[in-house]
């Protein structure tokens, strides 16, 4: 049994690594030729946070355009997201507006991290970190991270944060005074 439940949506461009981050954080192994999800996956894991299990139900949506129409019916019903795009590639990172008119549509609302994959890649980088951490400012994100699944580097720690955030939303909206430290 666990002590909360909670939906996140992983979502960016095609090739921004949301699969390699998701099979990171499940294996701790890094998988490099994964196929390109059509449509969404789906998969389950449970942290323990300080003393509570949490389960997050993780749904990878594809981020070719064809599928985006989809992606509303997807993110009902989240309570936490991950909107990721490839540090070496500027169409990933300037696609991020589009992808937040989509979530917006969708009048869901919930914590968002901004995260940029592939950091082991420096030498290829074509946004700055100070880039994209202006960028989650800017966009009223929850919090900006780096990560790179190849090397392991912040995947652990990213779906840690946000069920921290998504523990303190659940503590708060209930009523409880705890607060759980990020």
């Amino acid at each position: 049994m666990y002590d909360a439940l909670f939906k996140v949506v992983i979502f960016g461009d095609s090739c921004s690594g949301k699969t390699t981050l998701r099979k990171r954080f499940m294996t701790n192994t890094f998988i490099p030729d994964t196929r390109r999800t059509i449509g969404v996956d789906f998969e389950t894991k449970i942290l323990e946070i300080d003393s509570l299990e949490v389960k997050l139900m993780m749904w990878d949506f594809a981020g070719e355009e064809k599928f985006r129409f989809i992606f509303p019916q997807y993110v009902y019903g989240a309570m936490g997201g991950i909107l990721m795009y490839d540090i070496t590639n500027y169409s990933s990172f300037s696609h991020i507006q589009e992808w937040l008119a989509i979530l917006k549509e969708s009048n869901q609302k919930f914590p968002l991290i901004l995260l940029g994959g592939k950091s082991d890649l420096d030498d290829l980088r074509e946004i700055p970190w100070k880039l994209g951490m202006t960028a989650a400012e800017s966009m009223s994100m929850t919090e900006f991270v780096e990560c790179s699944s190849k090397t392991g580097e912040n995947v652990n720690e990213t779906f840690v944060t946000l069920a921290r955030i998504m523990l303190n939303n659940m503590m708060v909206n209930k009523g409880v005074q705890q607060s759980i430290i990020v």
